[in-house]
C-alpha cells in the first residue's frame, strides 16, 4: 500500500523568496520584452538565439543543442528559428558530419539586429537587475541559479 507523505509547507520566509522570485522573474522578462519588441521589434526569445548564435564560431550551431542552451524544446525552436528563417534573421543548415543534424546560422540581417538591439537589452539588464544588487549578492544570485540549473538538468548539486 502506497502511502503519501505530508508535504513540506512553505514557512513564511520560505513563501516570500519564493513569490518574489515567481513575479521578479516574469515581471523582468516582460519588460525586457517589451523594450526590445518596441524599439526594435524583436522578441526577447528571439534576441537570446541571436546571441547564443553570435558567440558561435561562424554563428552557427546545432538545433539540438541551441534548444538546450535556452532551455527550450526542440520542437518551439524549430518553430521558432523557422519564423525567425523566414524573417531574414537565421538560416538552417545541413550538417555535413551527420545527415540527421541541422545548424540553425546567423545571416547578415540576424548580425545587423543582434548588434542594434543589444545596447536596448543591456540596459534593460542593468537598469532593472544587476545594478539594483552589490556585487556580493549578484555573485549569490549566478551561485543560486548555477545549482538550480544543475539540479533541472540532472547533475549533481553544486
Amino acid at each position: 500500500m502506497v502511502t503519501e507523505h505530508e508535504p513540506r509547507w512553505l514557512d513564511d520566509g520560505e513563501m516570500r523568496a519564493w513569490r518574489n522570485y515567481v513575479v521578479g522573474a516574469s515581471m523582468l522578462a516582460e519588460r525586457l520584452h517589451r523594450e526590445l519588441q518596441d524599439r526594435h521589434g524583436v522578441s526577447l526569445a528571439d534576441y537570446e538565439l541571436l546571441v547564443r548564435l553570435s558567440e558561435q564560431h561562424g554563428g552557427r550551431m546545432r538545433m539540438s543543442q541551441l534548444a538546450d542552451e535556452v532551455a527550450s524544446s526542440k520542437s518551439r525552436v524549430s518553430h521558432q528559428v523557422a519564423r525567425m528563417e523566414r524573417e531574414g534573421l537565421l538560416r538552417r543548415r545541413e550538417c555535413p558530419e551527420d545527415g540527421r543534424g541541422v545548424f540553425a546560422e546567423l545571416t547578415e540581417e540576424g548580425v545587423r539586429t543582434l548588434e542594434g538591439s543589444a545596447p536596448t537589452h543591456v540596459d534593460g539588464v542593468r537598469a532593472h537587475m544587476i545594478d539594483l544588487l552589490t556585487r556580493e549578492e549578484q555573485e549569490v544570485v549566478a551561485k543560486v541559479f548555477d545549482r538550480v540549473i544543475t539540479h533541472l538538468r540532472g547533475g549533481a548539486h553544486a
